[in-house]
């Protein structure tokens, strides 16, 4: 009998783990859903030489879309002035350094971090993942 009431104090937790494997492969697709949106949305802003308002609609489109998120929360934070590739010389020219470069920030809400987070005592509004990914890209518009 003693057997039996640890196995049931026991079990809860041995099914938690169990949960969180099957949550953590869950986030692990829809990271990689993200980051190929995100890929097709930087090398389209590289031929126009920033993320152009009809790239940013057709992100959070095709986000919203394939993780079944609400557009709203998407939140875009990219260059929005063209930027032109740097020819020859031109790194040396008015300070250039940053010429040439268009940043990009994408934040999504994902879901759960945790499974049961109840068990744990962890809210719910503490048990959500915002991935995000910041980077730099180079242009390719001519000027």
């Amino acid at each position: 009998m003693k057997q039996f009431l640890v196995l049931m104090a026991v079990l809860p937790l041995l099914l938690i783990f169990l949960l969180q494997f099957s949550l953590d492969q869950v986030n692990h697709s829809r990271i990689g859903l993200l980051s190929d949106c995100i890929y097709v949305a930087r090398e389209q802003a590289r031929q126009k030489g920033c993320f152009t308002q009809g790239i940013r609609d057709d992100l959070k489109e095709r986000i919203s879309q394939i993780l079944d998120t609400d557009p709203e929360s998407i939140q875009i934070d990219a260059t929005e002035d063209p930027q032109y590739r740097l020819l020859g010389g031109s790194l040396m020219e008015e300070g250039g350094l940053e010429r040439g470069l268009i940043y990009y920030k994408i934040s999504v809400p994902m879901g759960q971090i945790m499974a049961g987070p109840r068990l744990f005592g962890i809210r719910e509004e503490d048990n959500q993942l915002i991935f995000a990914i910041e980077s730099w890209t180079a242009s390719e518009l001519l000027p």
